[in-house]
């Protein structure tokens, strides 16, 4: 979904009239587990793609285990009674309100791009034309979609849980400070969400947003 707000938002910012930023996030969820003891204890399981990048990891897992924390749950790596197994995903495209005749077709861009970073490919203005090859940074008005998802597993029997995603699209770079906020999204309402996909809108400050 391409949010008006988020459009509305970064006017406003650009004008120096921003107070406030809320990120909205579509987040559908599905339980199994019933009332969760106050402390209920989880460790955080990676999977061999995860583990291949493993400050990466670290850094998602620290976004994840403030909103887990939030929700009720303590990390223990040693007496764990859930396994929480976190994902993100960071896709940087063309703005919806970018000049289509500029970036479509065959004179445009395809972008892609992971939490930490970004890389686009394809063509590039340069003196005067387009040519094939890398390019470096990103276009003019780029347009971030990004996922997260927390899937809990009860350790005694390896079954799953619990799973949640939350998803965000938008103008804004800031991915460390739009990500914390995402997870405490998805896991807002456990142990027993509402059923069906549901609009959590979180409000950040502007400082905490320009992080």
């Amino acid at each position: 979904m391409k949010r008006a707000l988020s459009a509305l938002l970064l006017a406003a910012s650009l004008t120096g009239c921003a107070t406030s930023w809320v990120v909205d996030s579509d987040v559908k969820s599905f339980s199994s587990l019933g009332a969760v003891a106050p402390g209920a204890t989880y460790r955080f399981d990676r999977l061999p793609s995860q583990q291949a990048d493993g400050a990466r990891q670290e850094s998602l897992e620290a976004m994840a285990a403030a909103a887990l924390d939030k929700a009720g749950l303590r990390r223990d790596d040693t007496r764990a009674q859930y396994t929480a197994q976190i994902g993100a995903r960071v896709t940087a495209g063309l703005s919806p309100w970018a000049d289509p005749w500029l970036y479509s077709g065959p004179w445009g861009y395809a972008g892609y791009g992971g939490y930490g970073g970004y890389g686009y490919h394809g063509r590039r203005w340069y003196g005067g034309g387009w040519y094939g090859g890398p390019a470096f940074a990103p276009p003019a008005n780029p347009w971030y979609e990004r996922e997260v998802s927390v899937v809990l597993r009860e350790v005694a029997s390896n079954k799953v849980v619990y799973e949640t995603r939350a998803r965000n699209d938008g103008p804004y770079t800031s991915s460390a400070a739009i990500l914390p906020v995402m997870f405490q999204a998805a896991l807002q309402g456990f142990p027993n969400p509402p059923q069906g996909e549901r609009r959590v809108d979180i409000e950040l400050s502007p400082a905490t947003a320009r992080k």
